[in-house]
């Protein structure tokens, strides 16, 4: 056989081969041309705790020491499988550290992996992240491309493995995170998703959850939305280890937050995930070592517990006659990230059609009015619709939004009524 033909014969092998994996490791973004399969897996021995002495989990690396990949993302094809961005370098697996998956979805999740990845490249930190696991890219649009989670966006810009399970029960994933991942530990920071039995078993430290409340008050979905309706001072965020039942796990850190009393959903959730990851970092170590587990974490006093239950669209209308400015208030504040809070304005006579307007920003004004259902601006420069509840308390509008239009402040939308009346309507009116 001529060497031509031998050449012909191995590239032939080498190209089905290569497809062959392909078709049963199709990545969660796609394969990356030039990515070697090794990497996909990142296979290695299971790691052990390394020891810490000179580690300071609070470090921050200079951005330069981290490398920084372009991003490349495809068409998601699968539903549990890995993806590798990394090919710059091997993907070598350190023996002395901990191997660590992170999973998480919003932008609150990605700012958690990027601080924990940054510290995990600090001289003597006893663990590496090995793999990210997070909710499967949507389609923005009808016949938009889909578009990697925040999470996932972070990890590919990090060289980080991610696997993209439609469910975490799913055997597929179950299966690779067992045979291939094979984590130390788990850190769960607003992943979206239960997960069972299974995958609690598979690290050997357990699974450590960031979650936004000062447990066991507010246990579930919502928990700062929640904190915020009732009006909550001071809040927090919790570091616990994961358990079947829902956020009922043995806690391993908490921090207290003293916040104003107009701190909106929108920018308090970042800065509890914020100072929840600090927290995590610095239990890590001790984590590691064994020092905590889930006997010597502090166990949560059910009577004290206190749902967050997911929040649905409907409350997010306003009831003046049956809620004070305080409570009012309270719900614009939590549920300013979603579905956001509203009334009904009627504008000018009775006969014009009721207008849907959003409340964006607002304010309790310490004074008492006689109740009406007419709606005016304060008198001074900076002062907002002054809405009166029935029990005469006083919200104060500074920011609304009607109906298809922008955002806009109290003097505004004034200047746009053209000397026209408003009055708020009820839900019955409505």
């Amino acid at each position: 056989m001529s060497s031509t033909t031998i050449k012909h014969s191995a590239t032939l092998v080498v190209t089905i081969t290569f497809t062959m994996a392909a078709c049963v490791l199709s990545p969660c973004y796609g394969f990356q041309v030039g990515t070697r399969l090794s990497n996909c897996l990142r296979i290695g021995p299971s790691a052990s705790a390394s020891a810490t002495i000179g580690y300071d989990p609070l470090r921050r690396p200079s951005t330069s020491s981290i490398a920084t990949l372009p991003l490349r993302f495809r068409h998601a094809r699968s539903f549990s499988h890995l993806h590798s961005s990394s090919s710059s370098k091997d993907s070598t697996v350190d023996v002395d550290k901990a191997r660590v998956v992170f999973l998480g979805t919003p932008d609150v999740a990605a700012s958690s992996l990027r601080f924990i990845h940054e510290q995990s490249q600090s001289p003597g930190c006893p663990y590496e992240i090995v793999g990210v696991v997070t909710q499967p890219p949507k389609r923005r649009k009808r016949r938009g491309k889909e578009i990697p989670s925040p999470v996932g966006l972070v990890a590919e810009e990090l060289g980080l493995d991610v696997l993209c399970p439609e469910k975490a029960r799913d055997k597929d994933f179950l299966d690779a995170l067992e045979n291939d991942v094979r984590p130390d530990l788990c850190i769960t920071a607003a992943y979206g998703q239960y997960l069972p039995k299974r995958f609690l078993a598979t690290p050997k430290f357990g699974t450590l959850n960031i979650h936004p409340s000062l447990l066991p008050r507010w246990r579930g979905s919502s928990p700062v939305q929640r904190s915020l309706e009732a009006g909550d001072n001071p809040v927090g965020v919790s570091v616990l280890f994961t358990v079947s039942k829902m956020d009922a796990g043995p806690i391993v850190a908490q921090e207290t937050l003293e916040i104003d009393e107009n701190e909106q959903a929108t920018t308090l959730l970042p800065t509890l995930f914020d100072i929840g990851t600090r927290s995590l970092i610095e239990a890590l170590p001790r984590v590691i070592e064994g020092e905590i587990n889930m006997d010597t974490a502090a166990v949560q006093d059910e009577s004290l517990v206190a749902e967050a239950s997911m929040i649905d669209s409907s409350e997010g209308q306003l009831w003046p006659t049956e809620m004070t400015a305080r409570q009012c208030h309270n719900r614009v504040r939590g549920f300013s990230m979603w579905p956001g809070t509203f009334l009904y304005f009627q504008i000018g006579d009775d006969e014009s059609e009721p207008v849907k307007v959003k409340v964006i920003e607002s304010r309790v004004l310490e004074e008492v009015a006689e109740p009406t259902n007419i709606i005016e601006i304060g008198p001074k420069k900076k002062d907002g619709l002054r809405l009166v509840c029935s029990d005469g308390s006083v919200l104060e509008m500074l920011k609304v939004q009607p109906a298809t239009r922008n955002v806009m402040d109290a003097k505004s939308f004034v200047n746009g009524l053209q000397g026209r009346n408003v009055r708020w309507l009820s839900g019955l009116d409505s």
